[in-house]
């Protein structure tokens, strides 16, 4: 089968670069918006599904959990038989799901059509992907920059969409919203993205492997997510942590033996690519705090003396532009990576990212400090993920590519997810009761964001220690090229 992939797709077509970054940026927003498409439904999810609460919440869970599994896998597929292969392929998933969940009416289907949807994550690393097997050298850096960003259009498109669809009209158009939008998808990639080439003939695709990474994150994402409702100490929580260190110990010395491993771990442990991932779960983890902390802040009631009262909508509304914000830097970020390395562009975008974070300090008292909080950390935010993939292909193999990128992707979304855990124990614990109800409390909310800030702080100095190696032009891809400019 990878023989047969490489003679389809080994003379790629003519590329015309402009219809492929659009494309693939297209790609990403979708990809994050399928992210944020039932937060305005979370609330409404046990009566619209017949269920508790409790049992509501797997329908967020599934997609973190099926993204999370699909990323590597796919990203290796990618490498064996083509990134444009395995995006059309990945598509139809999103498709089936979100049929399924437009037309679900209780639990088991909705958290079926929504793992069938949280498979669209790994189409972002495989996009990058592409860009470096499809791309000039003079396009890619700010291609690259502009694909790691739109899922920031996507984000802040999303809850605004969501909320005033859920609001004004029937909850299942969102579904088939996204049903259509996925079609496009399909279409637009068969005609603007051509086929890449295979750059490893004859290898051959690592199940055992697979299964392994997969069980493992399954372990280690429902514990982490899980543990604040189950118990930090309870016996299905510590089992689970359990179970994901001795099957990730397992698949770790499967994979040192394997010739043909779902992730080369002798790539992975280059200093350049661990370090750069070690980086990613900070900045994940970073990222993730404005989240989970500034549409609270501005959703609270205002009696509480620090909430601004908004609706859903208007959140959604006042969310919109930091998103922007994050596509309109990546172009600086592509011209920072050329100038001066993504290494430098990674650092400065993680210390923006604390600034933001520490200006929060002073603004957090009104919608327009807020605003001007999320601006700041989304510009740092577009910074550092558009500078990660050429710091990650930088160091690799064009015949490891979309894995590299899809194992970086796996460490941010573990990043995330540490994240909810972190902040949700921290505002649980500093609460008051305001209106009858038990809140988070001012305080938690300001230690959450300087938590962020300190992770922040964190990546910048893990990025500090990345060594790039300088490489005679004459062994130079054009990525690292990049990456071996002076920092």
């Amino acid at each position: 089968m990878a023989r047969a992939g490489a003679i389809a797709e080994r003379t790629a077509p003519a590329v015309r670069p402009g219809g492929l970054v659009g494309v693939l940026a297209f790609i990403g927003i979708l990809a994050a918006l399928m992210q944020t498409l039932v937060v305005p439904l979370i609330a409404e999810l046990p009566t619209l599904l017949n269920t508790t609460a409790s049992n509501a919440s797997w329908v967020v869970t599934a997609t973190l959990l099926a993204g999370a599994v699909a990323t590597p896998i796919a990203g290796r597929l990618g490498d064996l038989y083509g990134k444009r292969r395995l995006i059309l392929i990945c598509t139809i998933p999103l498709i089936v799901g979100s049929v399924i969940c437009a037309t679900a009416s209780s639990l088991i289907p909705m958290v079926i059509g929504r793992g069938l949807q949280g498979i669209c994550v790994s189409l972002i690393p495989l996009g990058v992907s592409a860009l470096r097997d499809l791309l000039p050298p003079e396009r890619l850096n700010s291609a690259i920059a502009l694909m790691s960003s739109s899922m920031g259009i996507g984000s802040a498109l999303g809850l605004p969409i969501a909320a005033a669809v859920a609001q004004n009209a029937s909850w299942r158009a969102l579904f088939w919203g996204s049903a259509a939008l996925s079609v496009l998808i399909l279409i637009l990639t068969w005609f603007f993205v051509p086929a890449t080439p295979v750059h490893k003939v004859g290898g051959r695709f690592d199940l055992i492997g697979a299964i392994g990474l997969g069980a493992g994150l399954i372990s280690l994402l429902l514990a982490v997510s899980k543990g604040g409702s189950w118990g930090w100490t309870s016996g299905t929580t510590v089992s689970l942590f359990a179970t994901t260190i001795i099957v990730l110990l397992g698949w770790v010395w499967f994979e040192r033996r394997t010739d043909d491993p779902l992730v080369d771990l002798r790539v992975t442990a280059k200093p350049q690519v661990l370090l750069t991932n070690i980086a990613s779960i900070a900045t994940g983890f970073a990222m993730y705090t404005q989240f989970l902390i500034i549409p609270q802040l501005l959703q609270l009631p205002e009696s509480t003396g620090y909430g601004m009262g908004q609706s859903m909508l208007a959140m959604g509304l006042w969310m919109a532009p930091p998103g922007f914000v994050m596509m309109a830097v990546s172009p600086l970020g592509a011209r920072l990576t050329a100038l001066r390395g993504p290494k430098f562009t990674l650092i400065t975008g993680a210390l923006v990212l604390a600034l933001g974070y520490g200006s929060s300090m002073l603004l957090m008292g009104s919608t327009w400090g807020l605003l001007i909080v999320a601006c700041i950390a989304n510009a740092g935010i577009s910074l550092a993920y558009g500078s990660m993939p050429a710091l990650i292909m930088g160091a690799v193999p064009p015949s490891a590519t979309a894995a590299a990128n899809s194992f970086n992707s796996l460490m941010r979304s573990i990043g995330t997810s540490v994240c909810a855990a972190v902040i949700g124990v921290v505002l649980a614990q500093m609460t008051i009761q305001a209106d009858g109800h038990i809140l988070p409390s001012e305080a938690g909310f300001r230690t959450s964001l300087l938590i962020g800030c300190g992770f922040a702080l964190l990546a910048a100095a893990i990025a500090l220690s990345i060594p790039v190696r300088k490489m005679s032009s004459r062994s130079k891809t054009p990525v690292e090229s990049i990456s071996a400019a002076n920092v």
